[in-house]
């Protein structure tokens, strides 16, 4: 039996963060799946209010289109278009209304050029970058012993990155969420009372996803400086 010759007991670290990413899944998808069997009263769809609140921002530049997968909503910076899944375009439930206001606030956003949302879009090629060659450098410097401080050194300096991106996500996703909360409720999209809190507990939902990638993140961060430490011991 192959017995690994080095256990990292900083691992445990990131077990705290992988538990509430966990919850943060299930909790997103079953209550998603709840509120999407809820009908909303207003009879319509997803597309057509994110089409009616985009309007209402005067946003008529940007097109509403359908795309694949399951919880794939978006809107996109670069192209100025707002793409929804299929149960978010076509549906008419609480969860559809809430994630399509949701990514409407995101467009507001954009027009509005919100701080936080540029920040997050300038350092998202940093972030990318960052975020998939940190562990690869740190770790072949930690191989290195003394000498690979250097590389270990550019791994966390490039993770830090990553770990800005997510921390910036958090205001720009919490902000999205209660401009949809608010416009859905006032333009009498959603019913005051069980239907906006139908949408607030799917949006809360969403963002509980973001906290823990946060969460993972800064984890993941303090794990690479104390093993740094240890090179310096």
């Amino acid at each position: 039996m192959f017995i690994p010759y080095y256990f990292d007991p900083t691992y445990i670290l990131l077990l705290p963060a992988i538990i509430l990413a966990v919850y943060a899944q299930a909790k997103v998808q079953s209550t998603f799946q709840r509120y999407l069997r809820v009908r909303a009263s207003s009879g319509m769809t997803g597309a057509q209010v994110a089409r009616a609140l985009l309007d209402k921002n005067k946003l008529y530049d940007v097109p509403v289109e359908i795309v694949p997968g399951h919880l794939t909503d978006h809107y996109d910076p670069k192209t100025k278009k707002l793409r929804l899944s299929p149960e978010v375009y076509h549906g008419t439930s609480l969860a559809a209304l809430g994630v399509a206001a949701h990514e409407t606030g995101h467009a507001a956003q954009h027009a509005q050029e919100y701080i936080p949302l540029n920040l997050r879009t300038a350092i998202f090629p940093a972030a990318r970058y960052g975020s998939s060659l940190a562990f690869p450098l740190f770790f072949i410097g930690l191989l290195f012993g003394r000498g690979g401080t250097f590389l270990m050194d550019l791994g966390i300096i490039l993770f830090t990155f990553a770990v800005l991106f997510q921390v910036v996500t958090l205001p720009v996703e919490f902000n999205a969420s209660k401009r949809a909360l608010g416009m859905l409720e006032s333009e009498g999209y959603l019913l005051r009372g069980q239907e906006v809190a139908g949408a607030r507990k799917v949006l809360s939902a969403a963002a509980l996803t973001y906290l823990a990638a946060t969460a993972m993140a800064l984890l993941q961060l303090f794990r690479l400086l104390l093993l740094r430490g240890y090179r310096d011991d």
